[in-house]
């Protein structure tokens, strides 16, 4: 179906703890030996492990990997930017972060508890719904107007603005939905407008609003 013979890059889904960490790397070198992978990147893998086969390798004929997949977004953002993102930094590898959107929260299209009814993802956004998200969907309703932009845009063009991220991962069901989202390529940022959107993290706890 893809229509190809071989893979870009190879994202391990999960570490499994119950192997040495430098243990898929040696399956995953037998596949970029066979022309069957070009390079291959981690998922879901804590930091310290992250660091230890980041350390691997590149040595003893080990492959390296060279991008993290976290999750990360202006509602998810502790565990990335105190933990990975030094690691990922040091380490000089890509950064590609999943639920970009916090599930369509950062979209702007759930604001009550009926909008969640309106999509099937919606009881995933549900969690957001709370004090912190309703501050950053208002700084994101500000910073999108001053752009000429959507609520979408200013999200993803938050996290291209982040180091040490190479490019979110966008989950687009309909054409109109990827059309927005490559359009943030071109809202670019001031350190006035980041420091807007971040603003609400800090300050407000991430209690369920009821």
């Amino acid at each position: 179906r893809l229509q190809t013979d071989y893979i870009d890059l190879y994202q391990a889904h999960e570490d499994d703890l119950s192997l040495p960490v430098e243990a898929p790397l040696e399956t995953f070198g037998a596949l970029i030996a066979a022309g069957k992978v070009r390079v291959i990147g981690a998922s879901n893998f804590g930091a310290a492990r992250l660091e230890a086969v980041l350390c691997m390798g590149g040595h003893n004929g080990l492959p390296r990997y060279e991008s993290l997949q976290p999750h990360y977004n202006l509602m998810e953002r502790a565990e990335f930017e105190s933990e990975h993102a030094p690691v990922c930094r040091r380490h000089a590898i890509g950064v590609i972060p999943y639920f970009a959107l916090a599930s369509g929260f950062l979209t702007g299209k759930y604001r009550s508890e009926a909008d969640f009814a309106k999509s099937v993802r919606g009881e995933d956004a549900q969690q957001y719904l709370n004090p912190r998200g309703r501050a950053v969907l208002t700084a994101l309703d500000e910073v999108a107007a001053r752009h000429g932009g959507t609520p979408a845009q200013v999200a993803l063009a938050w996290l291209l603005a982040k180091q040490p991220v190479t490019a979110p991962i966008i989950g687009a069901s309909k054409m109109p939905q990827l059309d927005d989202a490559v359009a943030a390529v071109n809202v670019k940022l001031s350190e006035g407008d980041i420091k807007q959107l971040e603003a609400p993290y800090k300050a407000r706890p991430n209690i369920a609003f009821r």
